[in-house]
């Protein structure tokens, strides 16, 4: 297992990389078959979620290594991707006893190019992967934290105000029956700005159409969290006490499907003015917790 050069505090990242900010990801649900215990091994012991995670963003080049050891002047081109890695894990002391949780998962993302969302889809997609190496996964629910203040909508180009829709086309074909009903509550912590932009937000997700998400209604949500963070208030500007809930259907029920919402929601509330870290939360409907 590499070494861990970053440690799971916030704020700590290398100072010679362009960060977005902390992006951090929950999986909530059940394995459908197997010992919840069941991790790979490997040469040299067993594997843990972070090495996992590591090695399979590094496989995919979604790694970035720019901050690795060694001489910074022997001319060595380095990889910018997408994140640093910072930990992860299967258990984590925060987590209600009743949540269900499966694994969670913190990185750096690095700062984005202008026509580019932040990073959720790819990380979703390394997350879930990661975390069905333990068995078939029955995922309830995906919460994540999103680095909005990370974000500069003036960078962003005529043919891509919010660059996740540019992506939408990947996901035709699909079904009825692959349609789910969810809500997602996005909330925006202490900061109140949120409520005050929902009519526009919903506006947005509704003139997108039903390809990926059929907005419905929304509500303001609830002054709290279900499931409540991982993380200390202190991480993101908690705790939750201004957030909405918004009603609808994903085409499909995946960390692509949920990952592309959350990267168009982020984009979209920083063109209204939003600029603090979003908790975002999808929940199959019907799940309770």
């Amino acid at each position: 297992m590499p070494e861990r050069s970053i440690n799971a505090r916030p704020g700590l990242v290398p100072a010679t990389r362009r960060v977005a900010g902390t992006m951090f990801a929950a999986l909530y649900g059940s394995l459908l078959t197997g010992p919840a215990d069941d991790v790979p091994h490997g040469t040299g012991g067993e594997l843990d979620a972070y090495s996992l995670f590591y090695h399979r963003s590094l496989a995919m080049g979604w790694l970035d290594d720019s901050s690795a050891g060694g001489d910074r002047d022997n001319g060595m081109l380095r990889s910018g991707g997408l994140w640093a890695t910072n930990d992860a894990g299967w258990e984590h002391p925060a987590a209600a006893p009743n949540a269900d949780l499966l694994s969670w998962f913190q990185v750096d993302a690095s700062a984005v190019a202008g026509d580019r969302p932040l990073p959720v889809q790819p990380f979703l997609h390394c997350a879930k992967e990661v975390t069905a190496r333990r068995g078939p996964l029955d995922l309830s629910a995906v919460q994540l934290l999103l680095p909005v203040h990370g974000l500069d909508p003036a960078s962003r180009p005529p043919y891509a105000p919010v660059p996740a829709t540019r992506t939408m086309p990947w996901f035709t074909g699909h079904g009825p029956a692959d349609r789910t009903p969810v809500e997602v509550t996005v909330n925006s912590g202490r900061e109140p700005s949120l409520p005050d932009v929902a009519v526009q937000l919903t506006e947005l997700l509704a003139d997108l159409g039903p390809d990926v998400f059929g907005y419905r209604s929304h509500d303001l949500a609830a002054a709290d969290a279900t499931p409540a963070p991982l993380f200390d208030d202190s991480f993101w500007n908690g705790p939750p006490l201004h957030g909405v809930a918004l009603r609808g259907e994903l085409v499909e029920w995946s960390c692509d499907a949920i990952g592309w919402l959350a990267e168009t929601v982020a984009d979209a509330v920083a063109r209204l003015g939003v600029g603090t870290p979003l908790l975002f939360t999808a929940v199959r409907s019907g799940q309770v917790f």
